[in-house]
């Protein structure tokens, strides 16, 4: 029997589906560079850096790691949560002098990309789970916070000489506001209502628009209106020595993008300020990058899962060039790669065109980059700040239960009365608190008693004693990994006495991922568990039984 018309057909079939997916990707790609642009330019803006650092970074993380991570959708490129490290590295390692203190910060950018290539070497992604959810939502909070609060004066056409303490700067904002440019504030409220009521709009064909970029052409539209380029305003106020209204208004590039290329500076690499900034870099930009990845995965419609080491990895080598030539660090964003796969992409070859659009940008027009307002980024960014810090993430947190709640509020609390790595660190010790005074033994903070028993040739039981809680089951995770797919698990955690909600988490994820992979994982034996809340997810603690 001749099987070559199937054959040929199988072949046009494969080919067309190949088309599609090309047609697919450069479509997406194109998309999320008109979302990337704007974003990359304000994060640079916010962190202290030239405005091109940002879009270096988003080309860099669109043209090389697109090519080597170990994700499928995800967006690479500079992001808001990194705003906080990077502009508190440039006043420190500058010491006020901010041109020095963006090169001795490009220096610790390179350092943190090899050091995150060698914990993606060392599978150190794992790591990331001994980070409760609860203290990573509050560091995320913290730094939503004070993306707004630096960034609401400049919606006002307002320069403000920032005090020692964020708290302090929180209460500045009272102040200042009184002292608004009209026509800059005018630029910002109208940027903001288009970020809040675009994405409610139900028409399919603009809700494809990005609001962003409704934001960056409305506000280039303002300022030649208001002609901001020689704009000068008036006051009636006179003004306190710490704010400035005199400009610039728009954004300042060079003409060429060889231009835009700085070197980093080692020279403060003996300091312990300079590992300071290494070890924050590194530590928001690796935990960023492997929970946006994970989201990510989740929103994949074929259910395809990132490899979160070479993620670490890839990240890692961009971050090191990014450093080298002048451009901020960059991570796996969450707002882009959920756009990216709302407009259909099928690979990550649509990461790739996406930078490959942003370069042919900014060779081809950067005068149209010089021509956008400064408010109209900043509210950008305080939209995004919002989003991170708003009252819903708070209510959920509550949801959880009142002790993560309060874990949350102690991270935000210790983020901005000290700096980032002290109020983390805050964070996980009031977790460990919480778990010491509802009982949990001093040796089981750290070590977890389980036994995976093998049952019916096929079938795997995974008996846990003890506590399981966000800083021992690490192990625990491991060695599930490696349990083969298709068979029936169940976990027996009749005899645990506390488990907390990152567990919880963790394992109602991996049971959801085991069923998706044609297996069967049922959890057994929390009936005489009383839950902190109502959630599902919520921590348990078992009942005494007289």
């Amino acid at each position: 029997m001749d099987n070559s018309f199937n054959t040929r057909s199988d072949e046009t079939i494969t080919s067309s589906r190949n088309n599609a997916d090309w047609r697919s990707d450069i479509v997406s790609g194109f998309l999320v560079f008109l979302i990337a642009l704007p974003l990359s330019l304000g994060v640079a803006v916010a962190s202290g850096f030239p405005p091109m650092a940002g879009v270096i970074s988003a080309i860099i993380g669109g043209l090389l790691v697109s090519r080597i991570n170990g994700s499928s959708l995800t967006i690479v490129g500079p992001a808001a949560g990194l705003i906080v490290v990077i502009f508190a590295s440039v006043q420190n390692l500058g010491s006020g002098d901010m041109p020095a203190g963006y090169r001795y910060t490009l220096a610790a950018i390179v350092v943190s990309g090899v050091l995150q290539v060698v914990l993606g070497h060392f599978k150190a992604g794992r790591l990331a789970a001994f980070f409760p959810a609860s203290v990573v939502h509050g560091m995320l909070a913290a730094i939503g916070i004070i993306i707004m609060t630096k960034q609401l004066p400049v919606m006002l056409g307002l320069q403000v000489e920032t005090p020692g303490t964020m708290l302090r700067a929180i209460l500045q904002l009272v102040h200042v506001q009184a002292f608004f440019v009209p026509k800059i504030a005018l630029i910002a409220l109208f940027a903001l209502c288009i970020l809040m009521g675009w994405p409610k709009l139900q028409h399919p064909v603009l809700k494809k628009i990005p609001a962003p970029l409704l934001v960056i052409l409305l506000g280039i539209g303002l300022g030649y209106l208001f002609d901001l380029r020689h704009f000068h305003p008036d006051t009636l106020f006179n003004l306190p020595d710490a704010i400035n209204i005199n400009g610039p208004f728009l954004i300042a590039i060079p003409d060429n993008l060889a231009a835009s290329i700085f070197l980093p500076d080692f020279s403060k690499v003996a300091s312990p300020a300079f590992w300071e900034s290494v070890i924050s870099i590194c530590l928001v930009g690796s935990l960023e990058t492997l929970l946006s990845s994970a989201a990510v995965d989740k929103l994949d419609p074929e259910k395809r899962y990132s490899d979160l080491n070479k993620d670490l990895q890839a990240i890692g080598i961009g971050n090191t060039l990014s450093g080298m030539i002048g451009g901020l660090p960059m991570i796996a964003e969450i707002v882009r790669s959920s756009a990216n796969i709302d407009y259909g992409a099928k690979s990550g070859w649509s990461n790739f065109w996406h930078g490959g659009f942003l370069l042919l940008f900014v060779l081809l027009f950067p005068h149209i980059i010089d021509s956008i307002p400064l408010a109209s980024l900043a509210a950008l960014l305080v939209y995004i700040g919002f989003r991170l810090a708003s009252p819903q993430a708070f209510a959920k947190t509550l949801d959880l239960g009142r002790e993560q709640l309060f874990i949350f509020v102690a991270t935000i609390v210790g983020v901005l009365a000290t700096n980032l790595l002290l109020g983390v660190m805050l964070g996980i010790a009031a977790k460990l608190l919480i778990h010491t005074v509802r009982g949990v033994p001093i040796k089981n903070v750290l070590s977890i008693s389980y036994h995976i028993h093998r049952e019916h040739g096929s079938d795997y039981r995974i008996k846990v004693d003890g506590s399981a809680i966000f800083s021992n089951f690490i192990a625990l995770k491991s060695e599930l990994a490696m349990l083969p797919k298709g068979r029936f698990i169940v976990f027996d955690l009749t005899d645990v006495y506390l488990i907390d909600h990152t567990v919880m988490d963790f394992i109602h994820a991996y049971r959801d991922d085991y069923i998706v992979h044609n297996g069967r994982c049922e959890i057994h034996g929390l009936s005489e568990h009383a839950a902190a809340s109502n959630h599902r997810l919520a921590a348990r603690i078992k009942q005494s039984i007289e």
